[in-house]
């Protein structure tokens, strides 16, 4: 299968909040599934990132306006439950 291909096998909801469940949350609110969708739509090797924390730092949507996050975090625990996580 080309990587171009790959496509989710199953879905979950987040549960509680972790670094992962929250880099998920800011591709999710870009209108991307996670990072590896933004990778082959984007067609970029490398994510913007917070050096201190990791989490994402800049994306841009699929209509080219650009979303720019905090270092700290931004999902709330009342936004949890809407991060979906792909499993492939």
């Amino acid at each position: 299968m080309a990587s171009s291909d790959v496509k989710p096998k199953s879905i979950s909801r987040a549960k509680k909040w972790s670094e992962e469940i929250e880099n998920l949350y800011r591709f999710q609110q870009a209108g991307y599934r996670d990072e590896i969708e933004y990778k082959q739509v984007k067609q970029v090797s490398m994510i913007d990132r917070w050096p201190e924390t990791g989490y994402v730092k800049k994306l841009q949507r699929r209509d080219n306006t650009f979303y720019y996050y905090d270092k700290q975090r931004e999902c709330d625990d009342k936004e949890v439950h809407k991060v979906k996580i792909y499993a492939y």
